[in-house]
């Protein structure tokens, strides 16, 4: 049923006229007529009257109405939500991330969306996967960006792209020197340099080496680190080596400060998680914004 035609035939049982809802719809009077016509022939029911100089609604006319007006004022409605969805792109976004999503790959997608929605006010707090989690949990963030996922009661995850960790160690180190490749169980025998507990990216490295046979707990770990800049410092002033993402060693495998090793038959891969509250309904601005992200990350794929 056309939206338009009960809109005329509304106007004119409130306005008691065909003249005064065409001029208050900006409409010619034909046009007016023409919508109540065929309204008329759909229903099967004539819906309107004349009586005395006033157009008034037929008993049928009358309970049309009703249903009519509603379906108007819902529609109507539904153009004020789209409104106040547009307005409120200009409110604020609270993210967190993991180090390294937060650091290598949000930066470029919040400067796009702010290019796109100048308006809009996005703060970004970095910690671990265990720590964004939790505040996506509680509620302090609307979003979070993690690089491991478990099952949360509350949290729903999201795969929005692939990562690649890798083995790195100083271009000084043996295995640099000697060769790029080494068997598994040469692993336990040199230092190493682990993320914290709660990162992402030892989560992952734990579950691909029990994949394979082996415990994380067998490593010689020197030192726990609270970053992925003080793991690189770490690992290029000699302290160890370090499973790290290859997102955030590029630059220091180009300068030849830092050297990729292979471990054979092992690959460290995982994904990146865009999470959310479950249940909880995103602002406009957190909506607009995970849009963005899968677009963004879609592009960069392609």
């Amino acid at each position: 049923m056309d939206l338009k035609r009960m809109e005329v035939f509304c106007r004119i049982v409130e306005l008691k006229s065909f003249t005064r809802a065409g001029e208050a719809l900006s409409l010619a009077q034909p046009t007016v007529s023409e919508h109540i016509r065929a309204l008329e022939t759909m229903l099967g029911e004539k819906l309107l009257d004349r009586f005395k100089g006033e157009v008034l609604p037929t008993p049928v006319g009358r309970v049309f109405y009703q249903y009519a007006k509603s379906m108007v004022q819902t529609r109507d409605e539904a153009f004020q939500a789209v409104d106040q969805f547009r307005s409120k792109l200009a409110g604020q976004l609270h993210l967190a991330a993991s180090s390294i999503p937060g650091t290598y790959v949000l930066p470029r997608i919040i400067g796009s969306f702010k290019i796109a929605h100048p308006e809009g006010r996005i703060a970004l707090q970095i910690s671990d996967t265990s720590g964004t989690a939790e505040a996506v949990a509680d509620g302090r963030v609307d979003a979070g960006l993690v690089g491991a996922r478990w099952r949360h009661p509350k949290l729903s995850f999201e795969e929005v792209i692939s990562d690649e960790l890798m083995l790195v160690v100083s271009s000084e180190h043996r295995w640099a020197v000697e060769n790029n490749i080494i068997e598994p169980d040469e692993l336990a025998q040199e230092p190493f340099v682990l993320r914290e507990a709660g990162s992402g990216t030892r989560m992952v490295t734990k579950q691909v080496m029990e994949e394979h046979g082996l415990n994380i707990g067998h490593l010689n770990v020197v030192a726990e680190m609270g970053s992925t800049e003080s793991v690189k410092q770490s690992v290029k002033d000699g302290l160890g080596a370090s499973i790290i993402s290859a997102r955030a060693v590029s630059d220091e495998l180009l300068r030849g400060t830092l050297v990729a090793i292979k471990i054979r038959n092992i690959k460290f891969e995982r994904s990146l998680y865009l999470i959310q509250r479950k249940n909880r309904q995103s602002s406009p601005l957190c909506s607009a914004f995970i849009n963005h992200v899968d677009s963004s990350l879609r592009k960069a794929i392609n």
